[in-house]
């Protein structure tokens, strides 16, 4: 996992060439005005996602993992948290979609960190990372507008 602002990249210079081109690109060419929806980068190995949506309570939110893409999350507006784990994700899946839609939910693991996400800030999941977005702050249902980039794994070593 790493996270950053998309205002201030240079506090991130390990960030992999082509995971800071796709926050730059997303930071240079969208905005409150982009309509939601998917939109390809760079067919099915860069796209993203603009999306509206509501908080949820952080019980009523499932883990999750991917195995295929990297996941670049960044808040447009609002704030959201994200519920983070280092547990390994594996172990108690409830719902594996991992070959038709690179998505599996877990049970929610004993261990488990929240922080908060700002607009602009993004943070990137890599596969198998355990993850729970959307989550409310202090409580409080809030709407979300946010990107999520897919980055295929294997688009790095190209």
């Amino acid at each position: 996992m790493i996270i950053g602002n998309t205002e201030h990249l240079a506090l991130v210079p390990y960030l992999p060439a082509k995971l800071k081109h796709a926050i730059e690109y997303i930071r240079d060419n969208v905005n409150s005005n982009t309509p939601v929806g998917k939109y390809h980068i760079d067919g099915d190995r860069v796209f993203f996602m603009v999306s509206e949506n509501s908080s949820r309570f952080i019980q009523d939110a499932e883990p999750e993992y991917h195995q295929r893409y990297i996941d670049i999350q960044i808040i447009l507006q609002g704030q959201e948290g994200m519920a983070v784990s280092t547990l390994p994700p594996h172990t108690q899946v409830t719902d594996e979609r991992l070959e038709n839609d690179d998505i599996a939910f877990v049970k929610t693991p004993s261990e488990e960190t929240m922080f908060v996400a700002q607009a602009n800030d993004f943070v990137i999941f890599y596969p198998n990372e355990v993850h729970k977005p959307l989550c409310a702050v202090n409580n409080t249902l809030a709407k979300i507008r946010k990107v999520v980039v897919k980055v295929d794994i294997n688009y790095l070593s190209f």
